[in-house]
């Protein structure tokens, strides 16, 4: 029950984005150079992140919609909610998560051909992004991201030093158990009745409550909004280990092996993702966790191909060097847009969604404008410093 009364490009955050080029033999490695798709895909998954929280900050009952709404509740019943069910709701996560694994895996190989012992000093970048997230999680965002990923990462900073077999034994027996976790939530769902739940209490909280009154809300129901990272923990594992796996295998890389591999998870990822995808949405209800835990991966696969596949094929426009400055402001474009999106939607600010959050159009527009922010803002962020505000206080703290 909910209780009433009361992304560094270089290294900098834990398990960031780093995307210098690493297919080099270490003895011989020349300069770092950035990879300019791992930008553009960590851009990517800020904006479609975004796109499936849009929908909790507009919902009558805000951050506390999905506890209330069922098994269904990523959007709504509208043809608009459906386009972004499909698109956005767990595709972003599952991206974001596997390019943290990118980042540790670039990290440790940085270490490596430096001769630095690992993980050495990381878990302090582990904790400091677990502290981050913790202050995000109180003041900002009930349902962030970040804590859960630096548990995760301090976990497989360990196992990079185990044997490669080690690394992928752990990694689908991580698999399995987060498949065979998923099956029994399911199961129990269809014994349950999914039917949405309505509190006006809660949701004159998010209509016309305090910011602080929020905040003590979120704390009183920390268990709660904090379930989703716990028992997705060998979900965060496996696509952490995943990411590390497809960078050594040179998924990322601008050779020609690194370009057949893309096209690959495009039309793999794609080719059986959406299918499944769509039928599992077609389904009952409960079939929710299974969409967003199961089919939202196999899709996000084929995401990450086909922007892969754009980033090759295309000539580098204004869009393009937009999404990349965001993937090299990622930390501080993530933390930007729920700050935004609260201050817009609930009662401490301007309060839209108690009038305008039912209008699915309200919610698209949202989205679009606060991602027209973000990369507009990150370009000219990026004109005077070199990486985005939080990620330069993480620096500076742990310098």
């Amino acid at each position: 029950m909910l209780r009433k009364d009361s992304f560094d490009s270089r290294g900098g955050e834990a398990g960031s984005m780093h995307t210098t080029s690493a297919t080099a033999p270490a003895a011989t490695a020349p300069a770092a150079r950035r990879l300019p798709l791992l930008d553009v895909l960590r851009g990517v998954a800020i904006l479609g992140t975004l796109g499936t929280n849009i929908w909790i900050f507009a919902a009558a009952a805000g951050e506390a919609a999905p506890l209330l709404g069922g098994a269904g509740a990523a959007t709504d019943d509208t043809v608009i909610g459906a386009v972004f069910e499909l698109l956005a709701n767990g595709k972003f996560l599952s991206m974001l998560t596997l390019l943290f694994g990118v980042g540790l895996a670039i990290q440790f190989r940085s270490g490596e051909r430096r001769g630095r012992r690992w993980p050495g000093r990381y878990h302090w970048r582990a904790l400091f992004l677990f502290a981050e997230g913790t202050i995000h999680f109180v003041l900002v965002f009930a349902w962030d991201v970040l804590m859960g990923y630096a548990v995760t990462a301090i976990v497989v900073a360990w196992l990079l030093t185990r044997s490669v077999r080690v690394q992928h034994a752990v990694m689908w027996i991580q698999l399995a158990l987060h498949l065979a976790i998923i099956g029994l939530i399911t199961a129990a769902m269809f014994s349950l009745d999914p039917a949405e739940q309505s509190d006006p209490e809660i949701e004159a909280l998010y209509a016309s409550g305090s910011w602080i009154e929020q905040v003590q809300f979120r704390l009183d129901n920390a268990l709660a909004f904090r379930m989703e990272p716990i028992i997705a923990f060998p979900f965060l594992m496996f696509l952490f280990l995943l990411g590390v796996r497809l960078f050594r295998a040179g998924a990322f890389g601008d050779e020609a092996h690194g370009r057949r591999m893309r096209r690959r998870m495009g039309m793999w990822g794609l080719g059986i993702g959406l299918p499944l995808n769509l039928a599992v949405m077609a389904g009952p209800d409960p079939l929710f966790f299974v969409e967003r835990y199961v089919a939202a991966p196999i899709v996000m696969l084929g995401f990450l191909g086909l922007t892969g596949i754009l980033v090759d094929r295309l000539r580098r426009g204004p869009v393009m060097a937009a999404l990349e400055s965001l993937g090299r402001t990622a930390l501080s474009g993530y933390v930007l847009q729920n700050l935004l999106a609260s201050a817009i939607c609930y009662g401490w600010g301007l309060g839209l969604a108690a009038r305008y959050g039912s209008n699915p159009w309200f919610v698209a527009g949202l989205w679009l404008a606060i991602s027209v922010v973000l990369l507009v803002g990150s370009r000219l962020w990026l004109r005077r410093f070199s990486t985005g505000p939080v990620e330069l206080l993480q620096r500076s703290i742990l310098r």
